[in-house]
């Protein structure tokens, strides 16, 4: 598997976390990768840095949201937008290193909800 550093989708979830107002994202703390011979399903995933490496190189928290060339790159820009959201969503509030499951506390990250942001982005981006 290779991997090269991915300044369209970094530019992507600057645009997403300032629009959407998810003001606990540091996007200079996420680094956005894509990779390529991925024989994964999934179209993107998020990576996180959990506190004990934080801790032993001295660093903060830090996320990598990696896109699979192969399933992400086809989709046209309403599909890479909502994928986006949905990674974004597994920050949490802390932006501790952490990553919130599909199921958390009552709220859960699924269809509905990124399509519900997605028509707030929308509506926000249009303004």
């Amino acid at each position: 598997m290779k991997f090269e550093s991915a300044s369209d989708v970094q530019e992507l979830v600057s645009k997403i976390a300032k629009t959407l107002e998810f003001d606990h994202i540091d996007v200079s703390r996420i680094v956005s990768m894509r990779s390529f011979d991925s024989k994964s399903r999934a179209i993107a995933r998020i990576w996180s840095l959990p506190r004990i490496w934080q801790k032993a190189l001295g660093v903060e928290a830090h996320y990598i949201l990696e896109v699979l060339s192969e399933h992400f790159d086809h989709l046209n820009t309403e599909e890479k937008d909502k994928v986006i959201i949905h990674e974004l969503l597994h920050v949490p509030k802390t932006f501790s290193g952490a990553l919130v499951p599909h199921k958390c506390f009552g709220k859960r990250i699924d269809k509905k909800r990124v399509d519900g942001l997605y028509d707030v982005y929308k509506e926000k981006k249009s303004d």
